[in-house]
């Protein structure tokens, strides 16, 4: 072999061997990576799998729902004051009217001018209403008989919004007729209990308030409440019809008791 060949193979012998170590530097790295990624895999999953095991062990926690009853103090109790038969109240007409246009069964209201108290304690405040009926009419015939207009009273309503049903005729409020004490309870003379209307008084007077004697239609006045026979005599045969104008101020006396709770109550 000359020295050209030997330099030739000693040549490609160095790049062979070049060759073999950076394939072998190339496997090192990759096995240096691959146990890397194989220890990082494990680390994972050492962690990992022992939590998950540790979820599933965990008892499932029951919840409870709690039932709150709410309790609520219970409502005072209202105390009732009785106004007792006999009572009268003072009222205002709100409407007109006249024997002469006024049928059976017509409605009118009034208002209540003073309070009514039951036992010292308001129960009936000024500016409650009671409500009126028509229960008897007679025309007016001329020269010979005045006009006259029965009533009676239904109910109670008061400022609150409380109503009753009353059982009430007319009076009036004249000092002869009626009393009070010292609670400022007014009540009427049992005298009050007969069938009192309104009777035509003439335009000076409109209407008058008296008794029918006997309690008959066409009986007659036998007095004018608060009034003398004579006057009520005199009224009655002048044939005029009776004409309750508004403002017009009379009594309702009750016949039977009525319940009620003190004025500010609603």
């Amino acid at each position: 072999m000359d020295l050209d060949g030997a330099l030739k193979l000693g040549t490609d012998g160095c790049e062979l061997v070049e060759g073999f170590i950076m394939k072998a530097n190339l496997t090192n790295r990759v096995s240096r990576n691959f146990t890397s990624l194989l220890i990082l895999v494990a680390l994972i999953a050492s962690t990992v799998v022992p939590a998950m095991a540790q979820t599933k062990r965990r008892p499932r926690l029951r919840r409870h729902t709690r039932t709150v009853v709410r309790t609520t103090a219970p409502a005072p109790q209202i105390a009732y004051y009785n106004v007792n038969t006999g009572q009268v109240i003072r009222v205002r007409m709100n409407q007109t009217i006249t024997s002469e246009t006024a049928r059976v069964g017509d409605q009118f209201t009034t208002t209540t001018v003073v309070p009514v108290y039951a036992g010292g304690i308001e129960v009936i405040p000024a500016g409650s209403e009671i409500i009126g009926r028509v229960v008897t009419v007679t025309r007016a015939s001329r020269k010979s008989r005045a006009g006259t207009i029965g009533v009676h009273f239904v109910s109670l309503r008061l400022p609150t919004g409380i109503a009753r049903a009353i059982n009430g005729d007319l009076t009036d409020v004249t000092a002869n007729n009626v009393t009070a004490d010292n609670e400022g309870e007014v009540s009427g003379r049992s005298a009050m209990k007969r069938n009192v209307v309104f009777i035509g008084g003439g335009a000076a007077a409109g209407a008058l308030i008296g008794a029918i004697a006997g309690g008959g239609k066409g009986a007659g006045i036998g007095a004018i409440v608060g009034g003398g026979l004579g006057t009520a005599g005199a009224v009655f045969s002048k044939g005029n019809e009776a004409v309750v104008k508004s403002g017009t101020e009379f009594g309702v006396v009750l016949n039977q008791t009525l319940s009620l709770p003190a004025a500010n109550v609603r």
